[in-house]
């Protein structure tokens, strides 16, 4: 079989197995998405079970607010970490809305690293970037690793001491950056099972990875949520919520 053909066939596979509700859902539209097994793992009131620089993170109006300010502006990115487990595979959803310059991501499988700016709230792992202006929003960059592993509109496949190899192709980068609500909220889903890396938004797949760099590659880790170095910003988050995968 042609080697290209078989990549296809291999990646509607996965996708198939991974989020067949996910995939339909988009050619027929559902009013009920499944709800079932997800956990709210931010209560809306305040940061327990999670920790983070309180310079940068509150709780405004029961939503999870990252704001850097021209006399916060940052060094390094830091994140708010939630403290309640290291899931392995798993679905997580929230929704999000950043302000026009603002950049931040969701990060999974990460693990916390240290600074030489001392810095308690860095991580290293994958992560679904999010920004204002479009760059990077819905791609798969691994923070502190082996950055961008698929950008939006790709399905890639990583191996060890390669680049990531692009085995298909979700949309244009631009019909998927036209999904989403520029100035308002947006839901944000990451479904990870095995090696597999899924980023929705707005019930878009933005991008996949096959993670076939076993050298590199994390099974299980923390999530967090970035504020980024750059020009002042606001990040905000919720609705978030948790199904670990069994």
């Amino acid at each position: 079989m042609n080697k290209n053909v078989s990549n296809a066939f291999r990646f509607l596979f996965i996708l198939l197995c991974v989020c067949p509700a996910t995939m339909f859902a988009q050619t027929f539209p559902v009013e009920n998405v499944d709800e079932v097994g997800f956990v709210p793992i931010f209560n809306g009131e305040n940061f327990d079970g999670w920790v983070g620089d309180p310079v940068y993170w509150s709780v405004v109006d029961g939503v999870m607010t990252g704001t850097v300010t021209e006399a916060t502006l940052l060094r390094e990115n830091s994140f708010i970490i939630w403290q309640g487990g290291q899931p392995s595979d798993f679905e997580l959803k929230m929704d999000y809305r950043v302000s026009g310059k603002g950049n931040s991501g969701i990060n999974y499988r990460s693990v916390k690293v240290e600074t030489k700016s001392g810095n308690k709230y860095a991580l290293k792992g994958y992560q679904l970037d999010i920004d204002g202006e479009g760059s990077w929003t819905g791609q798969n960059y691994e923070e502190r690793g082996r950055e961008f592993l698929a950008l939006r509109g790709q399905a890639t496949m990583k191996r060890t001491n390669e680049r990531s190899q692009i085995t298909g192709s979700l949309d244009s980068k631009d019909n998927l950056w036209n999904t989403i609500n520029k100035e308002g909220w947006n839901e944000a889903h990451i479904i990870v099972r095995g090696n597999v890396m899924i980023h929705l938004i707005n019930g878009k797949v933005m991008s996949v990875v096959i993670d076939d760099d076993a050298q590199n590659r994390t099974v299980e880790g923390l999530i967090g949520m970035q504020v980024h170095v750059g020009p002042p910003m606001t990040i905000e988050y919720k609705n978030i919520r948790l199904k670990e995968l069994k």
